[in-house]
C-alpha cells in the first residue's frame, strides 16, 4: 500500500495502451467479454453441461480406484546415480532380496521362533540368531518376494504374529507402518480440511449450498487429478515423454500432500469467483446474471494465476526424482482443471440449475450470518 500511494498514477506509466484499455474495461461490471458470453452460453443449457462435466471428471478419475502405493528407494534416482546403479547390481547380480530382509527383534529363546519363522510361506531363508548386548537377539527373514510386495507384506504380518514378545522392522514394516498411520490419522486431516472450508465459506456467502457444493466439485476435480496420476505414473504411460521408469504404484505420501495443495488452490479460485459473484448479487444483478458478471470480473486474473502457478510448479516435471514429477505434474493438472473445466462449465451450470437455492441457509444459520455482519456491503 505505501509503495502505491507513492506512485499513484504513475503505476500504470509503462502500460502499453491496449492493455490499459483492457484494464480499465475490467474495472468496470463488464457484460461483453468472453467469460461473461460464454457462461451465458453455459447458462442457456446448464442441465446438459452439468452432466457432462461431472461425467468426464468421474471417468477421469475412475483409475483411482485402483490405485496402488509404493516407498521411495534408489529406483527413484536417475539411472545415472551411484546409488541407483548399486541397487540395480543388488538386484542382478546377488540372491533376491538380502538387501530388504524383515529384521525381527525379540527376548527369551530364539530358536523356535527363528524356526517358525522359517516356516512361513513366504519366507525364502532365516539367518542365525545373533545376540546382543542388552539380553535381546535378533535374526533376519529373508522374503520371497520384493520388499513392498503383498507377498513380503503378509509376510511381515505372520512374523508380527508369531508367540512372544517380538519387534518387527525392515523396510516392508516401515511401508505397512507408514500406511497404517496415514489410514489412522486420513480421517482427522478430512475432517478438519472440510469442516474449516464450510464454515468460512458460509461467513463470507451466508448460504449452506454454495459452501458443500465447493467442497464436491474440489472432490470431483482431485478425484481426476489422482485417476490421470495413476494412468501415467502408476501404468508406466508417457515414460519416454517425462523421463521416468514406472514404480507400479504412486509414492505413499504424495495424494496426500497433492490433496493438501489442490484442495487449497481450488478453494482459493473458488473464493475469487464467489466472492464477485455475492458483490454482483448484491448490488442489485439477477442470479443468473450475477454470475456471467461475476465470472467475467474474475476471468482474467484467475486465468492469468493459474498459467503462471501452472508454469511455476508444472517445472517440478523436469526432475529427474519420479515423486517429485508426479507432484509437479498432478498440482498443474488440478490448476488446469479447475481454473477450466470447473470455473468455466460446472460452475455456471450448477448455479443456473440451483437458481435462488444457491443463497439458501436454514433460519438460525441465517440469522447468525445477520448478527456476524461480516459482507462486502
Amino acid at each position: 500500500p505505501a509503495v502505491l500511494m507513492l506512485l499513484g498514477p504513475r503505476v500504470n506509466a509503462l502500460t502499453p495502451p491496449f492493455l490499459a484499455r483492457r484494464a480499465e474495461r475490467d474495472a468496470r461490471p463488464a457484460r461483453d467479454g468472453f467469460w461473461y458470453r460464454l457462461s451465458r452460453l453455459v447458462m442457456r443449457h446448464p442441465a446438459r453441461i452439468a452432466l457432462t462435466t461431472t461425467a468426464l471428471l468421474i471417468v477421469l478419475g475412475l483409475p483411482f480406484l485402483g490405485i496402488r502405493f509404493t516407498s521411495v528407494d534408489a529406483q527413484v534416482l536417475p539411472e545415472s546415480a551411484s546409488a541407483r546403479q548399486v541397487d540395480d547390481a543388488l538386484r542382478a547380480d546377488f540372491p533376491p532380496f538380502r538387501d530388504s530382509p524383515v529384521t525381527v527383534v525379540g527376548r527369551g529363546d530364539a530358536e523356535p521362533l527363528a524356526a517358525a519363522a522359517a516356516e512361513l510361506p513366504g519366507a525364502a531363508a532365516v539367518t542365525p540368531a545373533r545376540q546382543l548386548e542388552d539380553g535381546s537377539w535378533t535374526f533376519a527373514v529373508i522374503s520371497r518376494a520384493p520388499p513392498l510386495d503383498e507377498r513380503s507384506q503378509e509376510l511381515v504380518r505372520d512374523v508380527r504374529a508369531l508367540p512372544g514378545d517380538v519387534l518387527v522392522t525392515g523396510r516392508t514394516a516401515d511401508f505397512l507402518d507408514l500406511q497404517d498411520s496415514l489410514l489412522d490419522h486420513l480421517p482427522l486431516v478430512l475432517a478438519i480440511v472440510v469442516a474449516v472450508t464450510l464454515v468460512v465459506l458460509f461467513v463470507m456467502t451466508g448460504s449452506v449450498i454454495l459452501p458443500v457444493k465447493q467442497v464436491l466439485m474440489n472432490v470431483l476435480g482431485l478425484s481426476a487429478v489422482f485417476g490421470i496420476l495413476v494412468l501415467v505414473f502408476q501404468d508406466g504411460r508417457f515414460e519416454g515423454l517425462l523421463g521416468y521408469t514406472s514404480q507400479g504404484g504412486l509414492e505413499s505420501t504424495q495424494p496426500l500432500l497433492l490433496f493438501a495443495v489442490a484442495f487449497g488452490l481450488s478453494t482459493d479460485y473458488g473464493v475469487f469467483l464467489l466472492s464477485r459473484i455475492k458483490e454482483a448479487r448484491d448490488a442489485g444483478h439477477s442470479d443468473s446474471e450475477a454470475v456471467a458478471v461475476g465470472l467475467e470480473r474474475t476471468g482474467r486474473i484467475v486465468t492469468a494465476a493459474a498459467l503462471l502457478f501452472c508454469i511455476a510448479i508444472g517445472a517440478f516435471v523436469t526432475s529427474q526424482i519420479i515423486f517429485v514429477k508426479q507432484l509437479g505434474l498432478g498440482t498443474a493438472i488440478a490448476v488446469l482443471i479447475d481454473a477450466t473445466i470447473i470455473r468455466a462449465l460446472l460452475v455456471p451450470s450448477l448455479m443456473e440449475l440451483l437458481g435462488k437455492w444457491n443463497w439458501w441457509a436454514p433460519a438460525p444459520l441465517a440469522r447468525l450470518h445477520a448478527r456476524l455482519g461480516l459482507s462486502e456491503t
